[in-house]
């Protein structure tokens, strides 16, 4: 039996990279997928693939930084699945404009929080009582390997990141009862097209791609990981923080 079958997972920012290796492979283990993206084209492209593969999955427009956007987004799936099972927060990501505490632009520094933080509380604000509905599940949010270890130059991002692995664990004991699990994910550089870009132009992260040490890390060794966070195979892990990293952080 497929590892996922009977669940219904809602993936934000599954248009590209990360999310969308997710939804892919949440739809192969027997999935039923909510593709939630800002990008439509690049969302309907998402569905589209893993309708090609036999999967079930339909895209709903979503900013995960407004809560009408985020709200209308969970009410979407619940309306047209009947439960939400799996809430991953992929939505996220860093700019090479990010930099230390003292050269990083404001403006910077409260985009990656709206959108990486904020974002994710804002899904489980809106996703958690659904999923409390549904009989319980896993949230699965995504932090970062700089949320676990200091890398310099990337101050906005560390900030938000650290703060998702904080909320990670105080949701977890929160909503146990409730039977809910709460998990999240801690990639270091992961090659997607941004990430790739992002390596090319900057020292420190070319440095850290540099000293993974069983290669470097594809979206889909992520999407394994979230995977086993959403089956029942994790039925007792919360609260916990999971490098998928090449090593990067004990090396």
């Amino acid at each position: 039996m497929p590892r996922l079958a009977g669940k219904i997972a809602l993936i934000t920012g599954s248009g590209t990279g990360i999310g969308r290796a997710t939804a892919k492979k949440m739809a192969a283990e027997g999935a039923k997928v909510v593709v939630a993206e800002l990008n439509e084209a690049a969302g309907q492209q998402t569905v589209a693939i893993i309708a090609q593969a036999g999967g079930d999955a339909f895209f709903v427009r979503t900013d995960v930084t407004d809560p009408e956007s985020m709200q209308a987004a969970i009410a979407r799936c619940v309306a047209h699945y009947g439960a939400l099972h799996v809430l991953h927060n992929n939505a996220g990501g860093s700019t090479n404009v990010d930099d230390t505490v003292v050269d990083a632009p404001i403006d910077e520094f409260w985009r990656v929080i709206k959108l990486d933080l904020f974002g994710t509380f804002l899904a489980c604000k809106f996703g958690i009582p659904a999923i409390i509905a549904s009989g319980g599940g896993s949230v699965i949010n995504m932090s970062s390997n700089v949320a676990l270890m200091g890398i310099p130059g990337r101050d906005c991002y560390t900030a938000a990141k650290g703060g998702v692995a904080s909320m990670t664990r105080s949701m977890a004991v929160e909503f146990a009862p409730s039977k809910v699990r709460v998990n999240a994910i801690a990639p270091s550089a992961t090659m997607t097209e941004r990430v790739r870009a992002l390596v090319a132009g900057n020292a420190a992260l070319g440095k850290l791609a540099d000293s993974h040490l069983v290669g470097l890390i594809e979206p889909e060794d992520i999407a394994d990981m979230a995977v086993f966070l959403a089956s029942d195979e994790s039925r007792k892990v919360t609260g916990h923080v999971y490098p998928v990293d090449s090593g990067v952080t004990i090396s």
